[in-house]
């Protein structure tokens, strides 16, 4: 959960059952990464007159995922910004026209513009009701990601801030629903990117506590959150807790009682 999906299948209110309308077949195609399938029907639905829209969109974003997986066709990226400059957002559906702003961020994400990329991804997490939970933590993902590698690589001084709005949606998101694995994430995360060592360390022992609850999700979420504690949070305890000498008898003991609190709640009984 600390990067986004291999692909974004935001069309997953379409029931996967076999159909003469093009439209559907497009997406249906996305969603199985057949992002060459994707665009031929999309191409065929774009002649319809009701569908040229929404079609479009389709073929931008499979090509998006296509240079996503490659990074080396340029060519795809800037037809896919082409397709979306392209798109008249007035006749697309409520549910449409919020995948058309993550391809528009995702667009931008591509870019490496993570900034305007943020704003379309925070417009669609704010309308995503149209959106099926699955949809809703994978534009949540993008969002918290594009945030993140803006802090990464801007400015110091923006760093607090950007994982302080991470942190903050984090919240809103658990509190409208405990189930997400992307928050949960996202939460010890930021807490962590805002410097608050010690709710880092309890969201992300209580992270990892609820993933057995969460099935497939809670299995990542639970990889995540241990690489996460391991690989940060611990170490940053740990020299914060010796700053004149050798943090690594501290990291020892923090690895320890993290592996204890593993083993202690570590079986999973319930999948969901």
């Amino acid at each position: 959960m600390h990067a986004p999906a291999a692909f974004l299948a935001l069309f997953l209110g379409f029931a996967q059952t076999p159909s003469a309308d093009p439209l559907t077949k497009a997406r249906l195609a996305y969603n199985e990464h057949r992002y060459e399938d994707a665009i031929a029907a999309a191409k065929e639905a774009s002649k319809l007159p009701a569908q040229v829209d929404a079609a479009r969109l389709v073929m931008a974003r499979s090509l998006l995922e296509r240079y996503r997986e490659s990074v080396i066709n340029a060519q795809d990226l800037a037809e896919a910004r082409r397709l979306l400059k392209n798109v008249d957002p007035g006749k697309l559906s409520a549910r449409d026209d919020v995948e058309f702003q993550v391809g528009l961020g995702e667009a931008l994400y591509l870019e490496n513009s993570f900034s305007a990329a943020a704003e379309f991804f925070s417009n669609a997490l704010e309308r995503s009701a149209a959106l099926d939970p699955e949809a809703r933590e994978m534009v949540f993902e993008w969002w918290a990601t594009n945030l993140d590698r803006q802090a990464q690589f801007g400015p110091p001084a923006e760093r607090r801030p950007l994982y302080a709005r991470i942190l903050e949606r984090a919240d809103r998101e658990l509190a409208r629903r405990d189930t997400s694995a992307v928050a949960l994430y996202w939460l010890a995360a930021a807490a962590q990117g805002v410097d608050d060592l010690e709710r880092a360390w309890g969201a992300a022992q209580a992270g990892w506590i609820r993933g057995a609850h969460l099935g497939a999700r809670g299995a990542q979420l639970r990889v995540d959150l241990d690489r996460l504690v391991t690989q940060v949070i611990l170490p940053e305890r740990a020299r914060r807790l010796t700053p004149e000498g050798d943090p690594r008898l501290a990291l020892a003991s923090f690895l320890e009682e993290w592996e204890a609190l593993k083993a202690r709640w570590g079986r999973v009984s319930i999948t969901v």
